[in-house]
This record gives C-alpha cells, structure tokens and sequence, in this order.
C-alpha cells in the first residue's frame, strides 16, 4: 500500500485519532481555564485574604464608632496578632 492510500483511509482508525487528540487538548485546557479560578482562596470561597477573627471584626467596629482610641485599638490589635500565632 503507498503512503498516498495510507492518508487517505487505509490506516484504518488513525484519521480519528488526529481528529479527537486536538479535540480532548482543547477540552482539558478549556477545563483548567474555567476550574481554577472558580477554587478561589486556601478555601475555595474565593477569598485570597487569610480569614479574620470576630474578635479582629469586634475590635474594628469599636474603633470606627469611636469607642476606642487608636493607641488602644493599636495594642488590642497586637495583642489579637500575639494570641492568634
């Protein structure tokens, strides 16, 4: 058999294989393209930031109302960074 026959369908299932392997290529690449940003964070919510405490969110509010100063939102602040290492 020549190689012109060969191309042309005489080697039987390879004419599918250059069809499908491109095919499943594109598929997966399309696949991770669209999975991995929807994982998002260390835990999948999407958010890159570390999660804070409610005692972090606590101290926050305080010191927006004006219930605190800033030196002492400052030391609470450590004092919450100590106690979480």
């Amino acid at each position: 058999m020549s190689m012109y026959g060969w191309m042309m369908g005489g080697g039987g299932v390879w004419w599918i294989l250059w069809i499908l392997v491109p095919l499943l290529l594109v598929a997966v690449i399309v696949l991770l393209v669209v999975a991995l940003p929807r994982r998002g964070g260390p835990d999948g919510t999407g958010n890159m930031q570390p999660p804070r405490s409610a005692a972090r969110d606590i101290l926050d509010e305080r010191y927006a109302r004006g219930e605190i100063d800033h030196d002492e939102y400052n030391r609470r602040r450590d004092e919450l960074g100590r106690a979480g290492s």
